[in-house]
């Protein structure tokens, strides 16, 4: 009895034009994926901020707007937008501002919620809260910047 691997001959290679479709897919897919949305940086309606205070806030460098103790949160479904958008660095980065800011100055990294539904409602139960979100900002909450 043959088996079916006897009877088939070697892999054929794929056409260069085949090939060429596929990685065509696969880049304008990639592409989409990584450009896709804009980032809403939302806050508590009691907070006013400007979009070049964003960075400062999310880096632990702007700690008040005001008489207001600013609580920012990370949105880890939209962070990789976040970091590549807004803040201009990369993940790595961003862990190691935190990671020294809690060593020197004691303070810890924010909070970290995992969609976007939660960082809306972190937003609007605390007060002094801040994130960020890919959907389009729902009503109760201040929209700070659009990046």
């Amino acid at each position: 009895m043959r088996s079916a691997s006897s009877t088939a001959g070697p892999p054929r290679p794929l056409r260069p034009g085949a090939l060429a479709f596929v990685l065509g897919v696969f880049l304008c897919s990639w592409a989409s994926a990584t450009a896709a949305g804009d980032v809403y940086i939302v806050c508590n309606v009691g907070i006013t901020l400007q979009a070049a205070d964003v960075h400062d806030v999310f880096v632990g460098n702007k700690g008040f707007a005001g008489a207001i103790k600013l609580s920012p949160a990370d949105n880890s479904a939209a962070q990789s937008a976040f970091l590549e958008k807004v803040l201009k660095i990369g993940a790595v980065k961003y862990a190691g501002i935190w990671t020294r800011k809690s060593f020197r100055d004691g303070v810890n990294p924010p909070p970290v919620t995992a969609s976007d539904a939660e960082a809306f409602a972190y937003v609007k139960q605390t007060p002094g809260g801040c994130s960020y979100v890919t959907t389009a900002p729902l009503a109760g909450v201040s929209v700070i910047a659009k990046f």
